[in-house]
């Protein structure tokens, strides 16, 4: 087995003992037991805080519809036009309150359980966005001329199905993926230094993306640094779109939202690729709550 093969299946989420193990099997045996299956990652860095949004019911109305629920911010409800957002996962309260401080925002947001495949399922009638968008406005006599799409984590898995279909792809502007954009891989045992992705789940965010650098949508991709092992992590991810856009990732270091720490900013036009230190599930959620900052890159002028 390569050694890049062997370090990859001994580290990433396994416990420390469990690596110990491993190494004192191989170091008698010649050989490593069976791979066990992936483990939530042991690490947490303690060292940087994880700041945390206070949840608030923003004020406003909040009108279910059939798939979601429509929040309308008290500031936009007199208004005769207004953009939408449709955030999924993560609950409610958040993305509502992200989007009051916005300007001339409403947001539908949307949940439908845990891993990205439930969301993908919403939308394999690839008729439902638009007419969510259309129950929308009947429902709050607006007229939603900026169309954005957002996810965090699973959620982006509806992000990259409605991505599929022309017509929806049509009416979006704007898309902001937070820490969700995975792939499968394309073997059982990738090699990890070249993993090779599946095609189908990449088609998507480089098509919008193409877009974005062409300078006529906008696309904003964060990830960190979390290793799944079973699929391409967002970092693999991320780095597969880029290197297929023919561009490459600038290092930097800086502060970033909810304290967490930038790596990497990879910016060409309408397109904005963020890498974020952290490989533990708090690190994950920092991401969730630096919604509202990623709303005003979201809707900055690029």
């Amino acid at each position: 087995m390569p050694i890049h093969n062997l370090s990859s299946r001994l580290t990433g989420n396994a416990p420390l003992r469990t690596l110990s193990l491993a190494l004192l099997i191989l170091s008698v045996t010649g050989a490593l037991p069976a791979q066990q299956p992936q483990n939530p990652s042991p690490m947490v860095e303690h060292t940087r805080p994880h700041p945390r949004l206070t949840k608030t019911d923003a004020p406003g109305t909040r009108t279910p519809l059939e798939l979601g629920t429509l929040f309308v911010p008290e500031k936009v409800q007199h208004k005769r036009t207004a953009r939408l957002l449709f955030f999924f996962h993560g609950g409610d309260w958040l993305p509502q309150l992200a989007a009051s401080k916005q300007h001339n925002l409403a947001v539908i947001t949307i949940q439908a359980g845990a891993g990205s495949g439930t969301y993908v399922k919403l939308f394999n009638d690839p008729t439902r966005f638009p007419a969510l968008i259309a129950a929308a406005e009947s429902t709050s006599h607006l007229t939603f001329a900026d169309v954005a799409i957002a996810g965090w984590s699973a959620g982006c898995g509806a992000l990259r199905q409605i991505l599929t279909d022309p017509i929806s792809t049509a009416r979006i502007h704007r898309v902001l993926c937070i820490d969700g954009v995975h792939a499968g891989y394309t073997t059982d045992t990738p090699d990890r230094l070249n993993p090779q992705l599946v095609p189908e789940n990449l088609a998507p965010w480089l098509a919008f993306g193409r877009d974005a650098i062409a300078g006529n949508k906008r696309l904003i991709i964060t990830h960190s640094e979390i290793f799944p092992g079973s699929y391409a992590s967002t970092t693999e991810t991320a780095d597969e779109l880029l290197r297929q856009w023919n561009l490459t990732p600038h290092p930097v270091v800086r502060w970033g939202p909810m304290k967490t720490q930038m790596l990497s900013e990879t910016k060409d036009k309408g397109l904005l690729v963020v890498g974020f230190a952290g490989n533990s599930a708090p690190d994950h959620i920092d991401q969730f709550h630096s919604l509202p900052e990623y709303l005003n890159w979201l809707y900055k002028d690029h």
